[in-house]
């Protein structure tokens, strides 16, 4: 009598090329890039909060403002490569004001 594995220990054709280990690593640094925007995010929120009229400008919080625009929009773009469409939830998590999603994707002079 003998016995057959399970088909699902056999090794296909794409585990021999090497076709799934490269797709591993590309969406593992997919998910790597997509922390490291959040993380910039959340840093930029944070100066944004963190301004007080008493002792900064103006000028100040609008470079912040920018700053922030700026890392949000790079953080949704990769959002998008990595397939999530839908930014509401990141909106909600990171704690992004309505005036930064205002000037996302502007061009500055």
């Amino acid at each position: 009598m003998s016995v057959r594995p399970p088909q699902s220990f056999r090794q296909s054709q794409q585990d021999r090329n090497g076709f799934n280990v490269l797709e591993y690593e590309l969406m593992a640094e997919r998910a790597d890039s997509l922390g490291r925007h959040g993380l910039k995010v959340e840093a930029a929120i944070a100066n944004l909060k963190a301004w007080t009229a008493e002792r900064q400008s103006a000028e100040d919080r609008e470079m912040l403002l920018n700053a922030a625009s700026d890392a949000v929009w790079a953080f949704f773009i990769q959002r998008e490569i990595c397939g999530l469409r839908n930014n509401r939830d990141a909106i909600q998590r990171y704690g992004i004001p309505k005036e930064v999603i205002a000037r996302l994707g502007a061009i500055r002079k």
